[in-house]
């Protein structure tokens, strides 16, 4: 019997997610991608024989896979090898003052204590009790939806859903609802730059996303192998129940016939027949046309002033002297406010960045003193790849900044210029067109952006989109919750419209 035929356009997490879970239901699935290894902006870059993780490099929310895994008869565990980090990040703002989070509540409750005194650990306590409550509240009518709305909020619960409401924060700024808590401002910093996670600045996102705290609390791990390791595991498993992945194939046309989605078309010229389509791209790319003109209308572009955050890295491998490293380590500039006004006022990288070290040869223990290791260094920048050239002098000058912000912290990192590689937010607009360089699609500014973002389904019958520009958002769980979520509904669509041909189920038979 002919299966349904599926084209994933993108072998980001989210298509990768969405090409296991319907090769595992006995689809016909094709992915195209036209890098030449999979993960998307989950990529790694070599420098000499070191291959170093220079897209998302923090692992949460390993539920997401475990049930993923688990509705494929696999487990997770026998796939991708992970440990936990007991200590979730390292914090710094100068030589002398630094803060560590744990996995441990109580462990972080007594370090905030000696760091900022028994009532800001009194006031942690009542963040994580707060964050938890958000996330709860949050996560089956909005992270595990399809089409989340406000209305669909508040009516999965009724009046009492009207009621708790106000306990999401969703009319607070981040910035002002971290003062209940923190009278520090050094721990409003910390506790702000959650906010990046999602592209955002914590004086213009909503309170809400204080959840992401909580998210951290629940778990961090390293992935043995790297990030790029879950991208490959994904390949694989998808492969292992029928999926085609095509490396270097670049889909330049999303065709459709009368109303509906009728295959692609790639730059080479070959034509692939399909039933259905999932696009695992920026939305932005979308609706610039970048899969031609009549796939415009599947969704809308976001507006310049709606773009999140891109970023300036730096992929090195150095020997590091002074700070004592762990896996993940942030060092705070010293005036917060000013860094996000030079990034989103006056569109220029920070005078004084704040600084993200992920130093990959560590986990929970120390590395020899003398080893080379492998870090990507990080700072925000504004998303305008696009329309701003950033030239040697420009680029040197932001290095000068960001790796001299690291030596007043006490961390000297001096890498030769063929050991390290850096990536612009030109660089990000030319590897995903259409976003400026904007790494996590539209900013979550305001209380109403998080139900902007599209869902899976488009106006377009058996077009679907999926990755961290759609909801849920940014992040590689997120953008995998995304991934199911496209999954899911073209799995409804089927059953429900008898838009496709019939489907041989495995274990079963699903019939039009």
């Amino acid at each position: 019997m002919p299966r349904d035929r599926v084209v994933v356009v993108g072998s980001g997490v989210a298509g990768l997610v969405s090409a296991f879970a319907l090769a595992a239901r006995g689809l016909d699935v094709t992915v195209l991608e036209r890098a030449a290894s999979p993960g998307g902006k989950m990529r790694q870059i070599a420098i000499g024989t070191s291959l170093i993780d220079s897209g998302p490099t923090v692992f949460t929310m390993r539920w997401v896979f475990d049930e993923l895994f688990a509705a494929a008869g696999q487990n997770f565990a026998d796939h991708v090898r992970l440990s936990p980090l007991d200590i979730l990040a390292r914090h710094a703002w100068d030589e002398h003052a630094r803060l560590d989070l744990f996995a441990d509540r109580e462990r972080t409750v007594e370090a905030i204590g000696d760091f900022a005194g028994a009532e800001e650990a009194d006031g942690y306590r009542a963040f994580c009790r707060d964050t938890r409550r958000i996330y709860e509240i949050l996560e089956k009518p909005f992270l595990r939806s399809t089409q989340p709305s406000m209305g669909g909020l508040i009516g999965a619960d009724g009046f009492r859903g009207l009621m708790r409401l106000p306990q999401i924060k969703p009319f607070s700024s981040m910035w002002s609802a971290l003062g209940r808590y923190f009278a520090d401002p050094r721990l409003r910093q910390l506790f702000g730059r959650y906010a990046t996670y999602c592209g955002s600045s914590p004086y213009l996102a909503p309170a809400t996303l204080m959840l992401v705290a909580h998210v951290e609390r629940e778990g961090v791990w390293s992935i043995d192998g790297g990030m790029h390791a879950l991208a490959k595991a994904l390949a694989d498993c998808a492969s292992s129940f029928g999926a085609t992945i095509r490396y270097g194939e670049e889909v330049s046309e999303v065709l459709i016939s009368g109303d509906r989605v009728s295959g692609v078309t790639l730059a080479s010229g070959e034509r692939i027949a399909a039933d259905a389509v999932i696009v695992n791209a920026d939305v932005g790319a979308v609706a610039d046309g970048a899969f031609g003109i009549p796939a415009r209308r599947a969704t809308t572009a976001i507006p310049l002033r709606a773009r999140s955050l891109s970023a300036m890295t730096w992929s090195v491998v150095a020997k590091p002297d002074g700070f004592p490293l762990h896996r993940h380590n942030v060092f705070f500039s010293g005036d917060y406010a000013a860094e996000f006004d030079d990034i989103l006022a006056h569109d220029q990288l920070p005078r004084e960045p704040t600084v993200y070290v992920c130093a990959q040869d560590r986990d929970d223990r120390d590395i020899a003193p003398g080893d080379t290791e492998k870090f990507l260094v990080l700072v925000n920048a504004p998303a305008n790849g696009d329309r701003h050239v950033y030239d040697s002098a420009e680029v040197e000058q932001c290095t000068q900044r960001t790796f001299g912000m690291l030596e007043r912290c006490g961390l000297r990192i001096q890498p030769q210029a063929t050991a390290m590689q850096v990536t612009t937010p030109a660089d990000f607009n030319r590897m995903f067109p259409a976003t400026g360089g904007a790494l996590y699609g539209r900013s979550s500014h305001g209380w109403m952006a998080s139900f902007q973002r599209p869902g899976a389904r488009t106006r377009i019958p058996g077009l679907y989109l999926a990755g961290g520009s759609t909801h849920p958002g940014p992040g590689v769980p997120m953008a995998a919750l995304s991934g199911r979520a496209a999954a899911a509904s073209l799995l409804a669509d089927l059953t429900s419209h008898g838009s496709f041909r019939r489907t041989a189920m495995r274990g079963g038979m699903s019939m039009r």
